[in-house]
């Protein structure tokens, strides 16, 4: 059981269009959605779920709207959330932005869509790429007729066109991993984490068949493998096209790839990892009006890789009157609405990917590695935090190693 009906609203609560997909609940409930809201919002109990007697709304908020989901059974509100934040992903890739202006101007395109997506209350087609083949922004004349869903939606790959054909097959992957930290004065690390995600560019002809290998301590333990340089994945969360019956029996990730770029998975890694960049400063006083802080940054990552577009924010007092500011490398500007002075650096001194398709076509393939500082906190002795946001092209020591192949 998911979802009875779907609302898109305005800041204001009104009903910009919604779509009734199980006709067992009273479409003027939504009235008391946004005063519940409003009444939770000034008790200060936002909640991403309200109830009015049996009527439960599931909400999210993007842009100018609400997006909101009703039932009044027992739903799978994962499911829920998950599709209320797919379809606003469908929606940006039909419109660029989602926002009130766009839902207007393409009330009929949205109806469609939502008409195509969800069916009696269980979601249906929602990747974009195929809804694009025969629901389009175009009108059609009566004696052409509206174009026929491809057979993909009703195929057991329904996220992937058939007879696709390319003169050059390539893979492309990366492998994205964010580092966030907190540090304390003395440069120990409170708390690490590495959020990553796998991201595909996939440019195969026919319907081919990846696998992709990772250093995963699970699956080295059940393979009796050395496990010195393993991670534990945590939070994994997978594309539709991973057959997850194969990855739970022998961890191995299994999928025939939508064609173009994808998000393969995401994972989060709990683990202990030291500052991309190391961040020291010295606060000095010189009488209550002045303030005098040196700040100085020192890489910790191997002399061949490179952080591009290195970001520090140095937090400044609210009642700071034109801080003066010098750099011994990059520039430095006053950010006056978020009381810091912002330093930017524009430049801080594989396994294998097999593919299987039926046709035996040569390809080739691509695995890059990225790094970059999702957020870094360092805290001081007098409560000032620096929070440096960096990015590096090459990957000094990954985390998560991937080796993917083509099957043959």
């Amino acid at each position: 059981m998911s979802a009875s009906a779907i609302f898109i609203l305005d800041l204001k609560g009104k009903v910009l269009i919604c779509r009734n997909y199980m006709g067992n609940m009273d479409m003027n409930e939504i009235d008391h959605f946004m005063p519940i809201l409003m009444k939770r919002e000034e008790d200060a109990e936002m909640t991403p779920l309200v109830s009015r007697g049996s009527t439960h709304f599931l909400w999210i908020k993007h842009s100018n709207l609400y997006l909101v989901a009703m039932t009044r059974k027992n739903a799978n509100a994962a499911l829920v959330y998950s599709f209320l934040y797919k379809i606003v992903q469908v929606f940006k890739e039909y419109f660029k932005e989602l926002e009130e202006e766009s839902i207007r101007d393409n009330f009929v395109t949205v109806y469609e869509l939502m008409d195509e997506v969800m069916d009696f209350g269980f979601p249906q087609t929602t990747e974009s790429k195929i809804l694009q083949e025969y629901i389009t922004q175009q009108g059609h004349k009566l004696e052409v007729g509206a174009p026929r869903p491809p057979a993909t939606v009703t195929n057991a790959v329904s996220w992937r066109s058939e007879g696709i054909k390319y003169r050059k097959n390539e893979v492309f992957m990366d492998v994205i991993e964010s580092v966030n930290l907190l540090v304390s004065a003395n440069g120990s690390v409170l708390r690490s984490e590495i959020v990553g995600s796998i991201k595909l560019k996939v440019v195969l002809s026919g319907m081919p068949e990846l696998r992709l290998g990772l250093n995963d301590k699970v699956l080295f333990e059940i393979t009796g493998r050395e496990k010195s340089k393993t991670v534990e994945l945590e939070d994994v969360k997978f594309h539709q096209c991973v057959r997850l019956s194969r990855f739970e029996n022998d961890r191995t990730i299994s999928f025939i790839p939508p064609d173009g770029e994808s998000e393969l998975m995401s994972y989060r890694l709990n683990t202990t990892v030291k500052p991309l960049i190391w961040i020291e400063s010295v606060i000095e006083r010189f009488s209550h009006s002045r303030v005098e802080i040196k700040v100085k940054a020192r890489s910790q990552f191997k002399s061949r890789s490179t952080a591009n577009n290195v970001s520090i924010m140095v937090p400044v007092p609210s009642d700071a009157d034109s801080p003066k500011f010098k750099t011994s490398t990059g520039s430095a500007k006053w950010v006056p609405e978020k009381n810091v002075v912002q330093w930017n650096i524009k430049s801080f001194p594989v396994r294998y990917l097999k593919i299987i398709e039926k046709s035996g076509y040569q390809a080739l393939p691509w695995v890059r590695y990225i790094t970059q500082s999702g957020g870094e906190v360092i805290r001081h002795w007098n409560k000032t935090h620096l929070n440096t946001h960096t990015h590096t092209h090459t990957h000094t020591h990954p985390r998560l190693v991937a080796h993917l192949e083509l099957a043959s």
